[in-house]
């Protein structure tokens, strides 16, 4: 995980949600490295189903390996490959938010990421150990009812949400991965004491959703004035009708805070695969060029999951 302010964001606004990395490759053939042609491999998904079908589809016609994929959330198949452990038919495993993957790495599960797919990725963006890497990124952001909060009304902090002034006037949607990885941030960054009183304050202060998107469209229709989510559910909208949108403005958090905070989507391949050559040809794939440039173009999806930023771009020349 990846805490940054609102000016280190500008990576990639992305129909889908998700913010590209920044690989760059010299050309399409390169992404996919050795394995190319060959065998079969299975990926547990925890990413956006669909956008996972087109790395998968664009994979497969480049190189020939087939891949089956079995989809479900990151806490279910983290928890999935440590029952499964060395007998795991897994080759591949995405997920949306980090931590599911340090719980794989530190079961001793993951095989080393080869070294020309980690050179592909931004080191703020993988963990130092090389056992899995980033494949995309999303930002924190508090969305915000433009009709009834003007901008220089918006905290300065994410912790300020837990303040007696903002009770009743924020939405958030706990139960996932996805805030999950919001409060392991801030537990890293702050510490446990505050943690625990910004948790306090949030049971007091916030109006519970299920889901991010849920909690936008509350804050669209005027049922409560600003939610805390990830990004890519305002663009995402916005790239399709914007009619679950058009009333809400983004609002970053700057200077380091806690909600500034980048949620990491993984990708590792497991000790345990039978065709590591192609697994590994996948992953390499994904934050290549191509595998990016998927991510970039892939139509907006309404399952939960991956991001998005202020509209700026870096994409590879």
């Amino acid at each position: 995980m990846t805490s940054r302010p609102k000016t280190t964001l500008g990576l990639a606004v992305v129909a889908v949600g998700a913010l590209a990395l920044g690989a760059c490759g010299s050309s399409s053939s390169a992404d996919s490295g050795p394995g190319s042609g060959s065998g079969a491999i299975t990926v547990y998904n925890a990413q956006h189903e669909s956008l996972t079908k087109e790395w998968v589809d664009a994979f497969t016609k480049q190189t020939g390996v087939k891949v089956t994929v079995r989809n479900g959330s990151d806490t279910e198949l983290s928890n999935q490959i440590l029952q499964e452990g060395a007998a795991s038919p897994a080759d591949v495993f995405l997920t949306e938010n980090s931590p599911a993957m340090t719980q794989v790495e530190n079961a001793g599960l993951f095989a080393d990421v080869d070294k020309a797919t980690l050179d592909q990725v931004p080191s703020a963006f993988r963990p130092s150990t090389g056992k899995w890497t980033g494949i995309a990124a999303r930002s924190t952001v508090l969305v915000y009812d433009k009709r009834k909060v003007k901008e220089n009304q918006l905290p300065a902090s994410m912790l300020d949400l837990a303040k007696p002034e903002w009770k009743g006037r924020w939405a958030a949607s706990p139960s996932g991965a996805d805030f999950q990885a919001i409060v392991s941030a801030l537990l890293e960054l702050k510490g446990e004491q505050a943690t625990n009183a910004w948790l306090t304050g949030m049971k007091t202060n916030a109006k519970v959703y299920k889901g991010n998107s849920t909690a936008m469209k509350a804050v669209n229709s005027g049922e409560v004035e600003t939610a805390l989510i990830y990004h890519y559910y305002y663009y995402g909208d916005q790239a399709k009708t914007g009619e679950n949108s058009a009333n809400v403005g983004t609002h970053y958090f700057k200077n380091q805070d806690p909600g500034a905070f980048v949620s990491v989507s993984g990708g590792g391949v497991l000790k345990s695969s039978k065709n590591a050559a192609a697994a590994q040809s996948l992953l390499k794939f994904i934050t290549g060029k191509t595998g990016q440039e998927v991510l970039q173009k892939a139509p907006p999806s309404s399952t939960p999951s991956a991001p998005t930023c202020p509209p700026t771009r870096r994409s590879c020349p």
